[in-house]
């Protein structure tokens, strides 16, 4: 005879899981957002600056323009925090400013 399947356990162990994925995933936004020093924003400012790029992202120029300079900000960036605005270890000026501090 067949197993019989426990659907309540196993809707509650993915309920749980997509919880734990949740909260991973805003735990790593704050992460990128005191990595790249935006931290240092007051939140209008920083919501209206991902506002602005929701805009900007119709454009698939300016998106991919964005995605290459954060590939070079997290292959030029150490695990360590570096001041706002200071360079990142490699030469190329891709992240040279930062990640946006020209906003302010």
């Amino acid at each position: 005879m067949r197993k019989l399947r426990d659907i309540d356990a196993e809707l509650r162990a993915l309920q749980d899981k997509a919880k734990t994925l949740k909260a991973r995933k805003v735990v790593q936004l704050g992460e990128l957002v005191t990595a790249t020093g935006a931290d240092a924003l007051d939140a209008e400012t920083l919501a209206g600056i991902l506002l602005e790029a929701l805009d900007g992202a119709k454009q698939p120029d300016a998106q991919e323009g964005w995605r290459l300079r954060g590939a070079a900000f997290f292959q030029g960036r150490t695990r360590s925090r570096k001041g706002a605005g200071q360079p990142s270890d490699d030469k190329s000026g891709a992240a040279a400013n930062g990640g946006g501090h020209g906003a302010r």
